[in-house]
């Protein structure tokens, strides 16, 4: 089961990642002040998100 997991960083700052089901971390968020943010931010991309394209920005036109 795909999870988000909300943690607090060594700085004390708020972060989440997005675990896959085989508990791998696909992603990470960047540090919140608080907790609250961070979990707006999940909710966010989970309401947002869900048919996002892919832009491949390493593609050169030659």
């Amino acid at each position: 089961m795909y999870k988000f997991e909300v943690y607090k960083d060594k700085s004390g700052e708020f972060r989440f990642r997005f675990k896959a089901s085989n508990g791998e971390s696909m992603f990470s968020s960047e540090g919140y002040k608080a907790k609250a943010s961070a979990l707006s931010a999940i909710e966010s991309i989970k309401k947002n998100a869900p048919g996002a394209t892919v832009v491949d920005l390493t593609k050169v036109d030659v």
